[in-house]
């Protein structure tokens, strides 16, 4: 039984505030950053926003400090 490239697709896309909760952040400063272009990584799937959690977690290994 083997899987194909669709079924192993496991991406979650996470919501302006479901990354904030995530980040421990207000939303505004997700927003902040968008318009500045200083944050995380994001999708715009239309009127709607989303972050790739890989991405998110990617961006926040790369501004780790100590």
């Amino acid at each position: 039984m083997g899987l194909d490239a669709r079924t192993q697709l496991t991406a979650k896309f996470l919501t302006q505030h479901e990354l904030a909760e995530l980040l421990r952040l207000p939303e505004r400063t997700l927003e902040d950053w968008r318009l500045t272009r200083s944050g995380t990584p994001y999708l715009n799937l239309g009127r709607h926003v989303r972050n790739d959690v890989q991405d998110v977690l990617a961006w926040v290994q790369e501004h780790r400090r100590g």
